[in-house]
């Protein structure tokens, strides 16, 4: 392959240090469209989120479709089945990267999916495709999502790392690719890939006779639609028990303006009460709080009016 990797090494201290150095994680993930960061997690944590998901990739079937592939194991609810993988979710690094790309377009971004994959011995080369193509709109100018793809084993050449095709997210959306125009993800167990939404890539074909295992973490613009059905995944009764941090990036928060509320408030009214007669209160952006303010400088407040 001809394309060298953005990659950065080194522990998650030092790794994290490189955000503010030339050039960036985030540098690399928008020239490129993604950056490695080389054994982030120490082996403890890996071997636990192995210990944590096994019994899951042990009682799950395989896929059945030729995107998901049908030798390959895939399920998702991760922070329910893996109270590891929460840490990961809001690893300080991976938000400050979101942070920037996606905190600009809108109030608030969220976990679109969380995802176990194990390719077994066999599978062969995913179809490539770009992420963001989930949402059937017009794409440019702004990213939809930001996926972080964990090595839960050391990912080669051979067992069907990722494929990826470095800038292709300038490019038009093709399925018909220059294999040696892209570049193979390698990377040890305990590495991080970052990845843009419109990056075109794929699941290599794992040629091995040993599986590969991954934890894929998405997130995506608070204002779409997620991929994985957080409020049945993870309704308001199992939620609660998870950090707040984690809650909000399920979508237990409102959007503004006014999106996804319960009862016309933020959702997370529902850890304190399931009540269907709440008042509606407005949770409208700034710049909207000011626009009616001024709109209705002149007149008397409804809760003012004499009777």
């Amino acid at each position: 392959m001809t394309e060298p990797f953005a990659s950065i090494s080194g522990n998650a201290p030092h790794a994290a240090a490189r955000v503010h150095q030339s050039p960036t994680p985030l540098d690399l993930l928008r020239a490129n469209g993604y950056v490695i960061f080389d054994r982030l997690l120490p082996d403890e944590s890996v071997n636990q989120l192995n210990a944590q998901l096994d019994p899951w990739f042990t009682a799950t079937p395989r896929c059945r479709g030729d995107f998901y592939g049908w030798n390959t194991t895939r399920f998702g609810s991760v922070p329910l089945k893996s109270p590891a993988s929460q840490a990961l979710i809001l690893h300080p690094l991976m938000l400050s990267l979101l942070d920037a790309v996606l905190g600009p377009h809108c109030d608030w971004y969220q976990l679109n999916l969380t995802q176990a994959v194990r390719l077994h011995p066999g599978e062969r080369q995913q179809v490539p495709h770009r992420d963001e193509e989930m949402w059937p709109c017009p794409k440019g100018g702004i990213e939809y999502l930001v996926n972080v793809m964990w090595a839960l084993s050391d990912f080669t050449a051979d067992n069907g790392a990722t494929l990826l095709w470095p800038r292709s997210q300038f490019a038009r959306l093709s399925r018909e690719l220059d294999l040696a125009q892209a570049t193979v993800a390698a990377m040890p167990r305990g590495s991080a890939l970052v990845y843009l939404g419109s990056l075109t890539h794929c699941a290599g074909a794992n040629r091995s006779d040993r599986p590969r295992t991954g934890l894929i973490l998405s997130y995506c613009l608070g204002w779409l639609k997620q991929y994985e059905n957080a409020f049945l995944s993870y309704p308001p009764a199992v939620a609660r028990q998870f950090p707040p941090a984690l809650r909000d990036l399920l979508g237990y928060r409102i959007h503004r303006p006014n999106l996804g509320g319960y009862e016309g408030q933020d959702p997370a009214v529902l850890f304190r009460t399931a009540s269907h007669t709440l008042p509606a209160v407005d949770a409208i952006p700034e710049s909207s709080e000011r626009e009616l303010r001024e709109f209705y400088a002149h007149e008397p407040r409804a809760d003012r009016e004499a009777p």
